[in-house]
């Protein structure tokens, strides 16, 4: 079916949906990634973009009930050059295509992502419109440019739990109900307690995390510090997220009552909020970072890492106060901040997602780091 993407700039991409009739908004970005599809379209963090894959052919390996990030699909639209209907592979359960329209999500190809991409990179992420509906460029783009920009957006109430629940076996177990004091946590065992605020936490992050050896709790974005320290955990982990940290004051506010307390690990989203609360100040990268081959160097061994990421705001290292903050990561592509530990506090952070799905597994030792600390804590 014909198609049309409209950018806010006035730049139209004439393309084909192959899902059928449909308009979505959303910011596009772009994503690096050569597989990994149906993670990226699980991935909270991608709530209110349309994300075009650079890799030409999609679709190919199908989809299935196991590489999901979260429990449903999170993008408003999927951009591709070439879709493969006729999907091989032994796990595959179904289509892409099926996929996308079971969850009413928009799919679009024969669209030319190389320009696109490269039109991204020298003006930056921008508001756009996928759309069946109308194609006529002007008005489509005239439209683009009236989307409510992400910047000072709240994007995680619409991804965060509502109601805390335990990860345990794998996957999600039933909510929580009654009080969230120690007793939650059950009779006494070997695991260590993480208390983990979900501001759009991907799955395979608290697969890591029990694989590790902690009982994790997944906690709704605005819990307090005073109902996180009634549950006596081990340690605290703020999770990933989409969107500006900057409205998030609640957030902010929670990450800065918990530091000293218990060692506190966070990742992407969790990084910004933790810059925040220490008084750096965070900023929105030109075409932001969405991939599986960004390369970050450890500061101190001068190892590179090659890491995947999705993030479209930063932290400002000059706005960190370095008698108090360490840090400890940089990204070699562009020189931004990619990691910092507290220099008195139990307390470290990573921009990019060591948990990979999808991507290289270079730095997965961050959960053991994390388990570590909290042994040390005890």
């Amino acid at each position: 079916m014909k198609a049309l993407l409209a950018l806010e700039d006035g730049r139209a991409f004439e393309c084909r949906s192959f899902t059928g009739p449909g308009e979505a908004p959303g910011e596009v970005v772009f994503n690096t990634g050569m597989t990994g599809y149906q993670e990226i379209l699980t991935d909270p963090s991608y709530r209110g973009q349309l994300v075009t894959m650079t890799y030409p052919l999609v679709g190919n390996y199908g989809v299935n009930l196991d590489d999901i990030e979260s429990d449903r699909i999170q993008v408003a639209a999927f951009l591709v050059s070439e879709y493969q209907e006729n999907y091989s592979n032994f796990r595959a359960s179904g289509s892409l295509a099926d996929y996308l329209k079971a969850h009413g999500v928009m799919g679009v190809d024969e669209l030319d992502t190389r320009a696109l991409t490269r039109r991204i990179r020298q003006a930056g992420a921008m508001r756009a419109i996928a759309s069946t509906i109308d194609l006529d460029p002007q008005s489509l783009s005239a439209r683009a440019a009236k989307i409510p920009p992400m910047v000072g957006q709240d994007l995680v109430r619409h991804v965060a739990t509502k109601r805390p629940y335990f990860w345990k076996n794998n996957r999600p177990q039933a909510h929580v109900t009654g009080p969230l004091d120690e007793k939650v946590w059950g009779e006494q065992n070997s695991a260590l307690r993480v208390a983990a605020l979900d501001y759009g936490v991907k799955y395979n992050i608290l697969r890591c995390l029990e694989n590790a050896g902690c009982q994790v709790l997944v906690l709704p974005a605005d819990t307090t510090a005073d109902e996180i320290k009634q549950l006596k955990p081990h340690g605290v982990f703020l999770s990933n997220g989409p969107g500006d940290p900057e409205p998030l004051s609640y957030a902010v506010k929670t990450a800065r009552d918990l530091i000293g307390y218990k060692p506190i690990f966070g990742i992407c989203l969790g990084i910004q909020l933790l810059g925040q609360a220490l008084g750096a100040k965070t900023f929105k990268l030109k075409f932001g970072h969405h991939g599986v081959n960004q390369p970050v160097q450890q500061l101190a061994t001068g190892k590179v890492e090659i890491t995947s990421q999705n993030h479209g705001f930063a932290v400002d290292p000059d706005t960190l106060d370095s008698s108090a903050v360490e840090i400890t990561h940089i990204n070699l592509n562009d020189q931004t901040l990619e990691g910092f530990r507290h220099r008195n506090y139990p307390l470290f952070t990573v921009q990019y997602h060591p948990e990979a799905a999808p991507g290289p597994h270079d730095a997965g030792y961050l959960f053991d780091e994390f388990v570590s600390m909290m042994k040390d804590c005890q």
